[in-house]
């Protein structure tokens, strides 16, 4: 029985990692993949893209941005041959009415459908996309990572040049090395948000 499943965690986790290895594996036993990632910070570019981890490997993929409908383009792929799994990198970014085409994809398509991404951005906040997938996902799973203290990392904070923490701005900036992963504990202290 295929599902929807969610799997999240705060950034430089290796969600990237894990997805590109679990896509490996389905290839390796001579399964089709298809692999999608956003496009939300990637405008003019072609439709397709790579998924890159940060330990060097890397993958093509299809692009997603708002306006596409993901079961309809899934289905048209499996149309012209077999597709096993389906594989979304950066899947905050999803609108939350793509997370239900992708559920139709597990439901009606009976292909299992594995969600990456971030849970939360850096002011604490659910992501569009996460928020519906948290709400429908047949299985949750969290990527743990740790806190410069040791502690579980659950949240992401933003950080100036100076390693300061920002709390205000555009709930996405593209430059990976401006995030920090920290617990809850030292994020509330870093970013005095609540």
């Amino acid at each position: 029985m295929a599902k929807l499943y969610f799997i999240y965690a705060a950034m430089n986790a290796g969600k990237s990692t894990i997805l590109l290895q679990s896509a490996y594996n389905y290839r390796e036993r001579g399964m089709q993949v298809m692999l999608w990632t956003s496009g939300h910070y990637r405008e003019g570019q072609e439709e397709t893209a790579e998924i890159s981890s940060r330990i060097g490997l890397n993958a093509r993929a299809h692009l997603y941005r708002e306006e596409i409908d993901l079961f309809e383009a899934i289905t048209a792929m499996k149309n012209d041959g077999a597709v096993d799994a389906v594989f979304i990198d950066e899947a905050q970014f999803l609108a939350p009415g793509q997370v239900w085409q992708l559920a139709r994809v597990a439901d009606q398509l009976h292909i299992p459908v594995m969600c990456y991404g971030l849970r939360t951005d850096f002011q604490g906040k659910l992501f569009p996309g996460s928020a519906e997938l948290l709400a429908i996902a047949d299985q949750l799973r969290e990527v743990r990572t740790i806190c410069h203290c040791g502690r579980k990392a659950t949240m992401t904070a933003r950080v100036d040049p100076e390693g300061k923490a920002i709390t205000e701005g555009q709930q996405v900036e593209v430059e990976k090395s401006r995030y920090v992963s920290l617990c809850r504990k030292h994020w509330e202290a870093a970013t005095k948000i609540h």
